[in-house]
């Protein structure tokens, strides 16, 4: 079974990141992952008040997102889940995303415009980007919104791209509702793809990503799937991590829980 897609994206619906929300514990989180051996970019300051850090990739990437101690507080930050929260989508122009979804019957946000400072080479400069949200209300097992990047050859630095843990890619998301069948419909819509059904499982392609939407007796973001150059590096470091639970599943699979961030990682190796 499948559900049809209105107003599919002319682009080809892709991922652009996945955000992790932390509040006020950002030393907390990137001292964390820091130790478990993702290399995180400098800290960042949006203008709509928050703060962040990446963990880039050649594709998606994944970004930690918080609060300052003073000064503006991002309302969305701060109104939604803590943890894994966040399925941002590329949109190449971000008036046409809105109309895209507008045409879908989804009452999506007009497109809002931020930016945060960035040094590069010793040089300052702005990364610049538009967005578009989609009602918590349509979404509540997470943020899903469109993310335009209008500079970004200031985010994706190939020197960001090298991480001590081999981490490569994005590759999964896995997201519990009690209807997973009205879920995976609105996704589909907002996503502009395709929802597949099997075995009571919906599943929708964002590129080489996948998202599986499956029973459950809350919506929530369940785990995140993540592919490493291989596995070992990993375990050492979770192993020796205070919190952190590692768990081997299988050769080239584990699972990593971070309780104090609401947070679990399905893990592959893939050479």
């Amino acid at each position: 079974m499948s559900v049809s897609t209105p107003g599919a994206a002319p682009d080809g619906a892709a991922l652009d990141h996945m955000v992790i929300n932390v509040l006020h514990r950002m030393d907390e989180a990137a001292a964390a992952f820091t130790a478990l051996g993702f290399q995180l970019t400098p800290r960042g300051h949006h203008s709509l008040g928050s703060i962040n850090h990446l963990m880039m990739t050649p594709g998606p990437y994944l970004e930690l997102v918080g609060l300052p101690e003073t000064g503006p507080q991002r309302q969305d930050v701060i109104d939604s889940p803590f943890g894994l929260n966040g399925l941002v989508l590329r949109s190449r122009d971000a008036d046409a995303t809105h109309a895209r979804l507008a045409a879908a019957g989804l009452a999506a946000s007009p497109p809002v415009s931020f930016s945060r400072p960035v040094t590069v080479d010793g040089i300052s400069a702005e990364a610049r980007f538009r967005t578009v949200r989609l009602p918590a209300a349509l979404f509540p097992a997470g943020r899903l919104y469109h993310c335009e990047h209008l500079t970004p050859d200031l985010v994706w630095r190939p020197d960001w791209f090298a991480h001590p843990n081999g981490f490569r890619a994005i590759d999964a998301l896995t997201v519990e509702s009690p209807d997973p069948a009205a879920e995976a419909g609105r996704y589909a819509a907002a996503c502009g793809a395709p929802a597949e059904s099997l075995d009571g499982t919906w599943r929708i392609r964002l590129g080489a990503m996948a998202v599986a939407i499956v029973p459950g007796e809350r919506a929530r973001f369940r785990d995140l799937g993540l592919v490493f150059a291989g596995l070992d590096a990993l375990a050492v470091r979770a192993a020796s991590l205070p919190g952190a639970a590692w768990t081997r599943l299988g050769p080239d699979t584990g699972a990593l829980a971070l309780p104090a961030l609401d947070l679990r990682l399905l893990c592959r190796a893939r050479s």
